[in-house]
């Protein structure tokens, strides 16, 4: 049996779920158990990029939010936590409580980790091994090998991670499962063991928290050491970054040039926004790479008729790498985190977003 500990440090604060998941009755009553006087609020929303503003008297007096997309700063005047269900917060950039310095946002970072990196080395394995060669073989009810199918098997092979984060640390566990040597890329030098440790949620059993499986640690946020990275003769490359003004288009012509030499697998689970879609196409057709997997794009949702969807070895996904069924459990146990932090029971939150920076 759970002994819960009741501290009244958060009386007085309201907090507002705004979230696609049922109200859940068990979990609110042991929150309101655990902090007297905690007012909570629940609006189960759809998952939309246009969501619509809730009537007034759900914002009245909230002072702390769970949710996904921005709501309008002028309603919430007294929020001074806000809890992200994504992993960026790109789309918050432009909205007023994200510029007030006052309001502390923190993203889920980690919650999806399991799952998207279980997509990336998905569709790896299944370029690799043809398999959407032989499913429409199957289609036809024909036994053929198909000699002249290349495939390969992945020990020895590399992969680069650009944006060593929670996601990018579980595709190293699973690659380096398989066998793969890993390269690591991150915004700031990570020179000591202490700066390559994960700072955030982590699922137990997944990802590296300790930073140890990657072989070499690259950085930097000019184009010259992206660059760099890239030239590493990378079998595999996973895009895992956040989109911020300097991630914008970070792989265009000049970097499907470099990855050329290799031939490059690219994998995009971050945002469509990181590559050129006409310069992508071009290194799909040209050959320059030796494939693609998507589960985002740019525009997205991609356009019906869109020549993305014709090129050439390329796999697409609506974003939807990030789904599971345990997703909201992951996410409610950073919330209770943070809320311990926002009582005063532990000294510091979690998954605190560096705004400057985009993460």
């Amino acid at each position: 049996m759970v002994t819960i500990t009741p501290t009244s440090s958060l009386a007085g604060d309201v907090l507002l779920f705004e979230v696609p998941a049922p109200r859940d009755e068990k979990w609110i009553a042991q929150l309101q158990e655990r902090y007297p006087g905690l007012e909570i609020r629940w609006h189960t929303s759809e998952l939309t990029m246009m969501p619509k503003p809730l009537p007034d008297e759900v914002y009245d007096g909230v002072t702390l939010l769970v949710g996904f997309m921005p709501h309008p700063a002028e309603k919430l005047p007294k929020v001074r936590y806000v809890q992200l269900m994504s992993a960026g917060a790109d789309r918050w950039t432009t909205n007023d409580l994200y510029k007030n310095p006052n309001v502390t946002f923190c993203t889920a970072n980690g919650t999806h980790a399991p799952q998207i990196a279980e997509w990336v080395i998905g569709t790896w394995l299944m370029a690799n091994h043809q398999f959407l060669s032989y499913a429409e073989q199957q289609k036809k009810a024909t036994w053929n090998r198909q000699p002249s199918l290349h495939i390969e098997d992945s020990p020895g092979l590399r992969m680069g991670i650009l944006g060593y984060g929670a996601i990018g640390r579980h595709c190293a566990r699973l690659g380096q499962a398989l066998g793969m040597e890993v390269y690591a890329y991150t915004r700031r030098e990570k020179a000591t063991p202490e700066a390559r440790k994960d700072d955030s949620y982590v699922v137990p059993g997944t990802g590296d928290p300790d930073g140890l499986i990657p072989v070499k640690w690259y950085h930097g946020s000019s184009k010259e050491s992206i660059n760099e990275f890239l030239a590493q003769d990378l079998d595999l490359l996973v895009i895992s970054l956040p989109l911020t003004d300097a991630t914008k288009y970070i792989i265009s012509k000049e970097q499907f040039d470099i990855l050329a030499k290799k031939k490059t697998f690219v994998s995009n689970i971050a945002r469509g926004q990181h590559i050129n879609s006409d310069d992508l196409i071009e290194a799909l057709k040209e050959g320059k790479i030796r494939g693609a997997a998507l589960d985002v794009a740019d525009p997205e949702p991609l356009t019906d008729g869109h020549p993305l969807w014709s090129a050439p070895n390329v796999f697409i996904t609506p974003h939807v790498s990030w789904q599971t069924p345990h997703l909201f459990q992951r996410i409610q146990a950073v919330v209770e985190r943070n809320l311990e932090g926002l009582s005063g029971q532990k000294p510091t939150l979690i998954n605190v977003m560096n705004k400057t920076h985009g993460y």
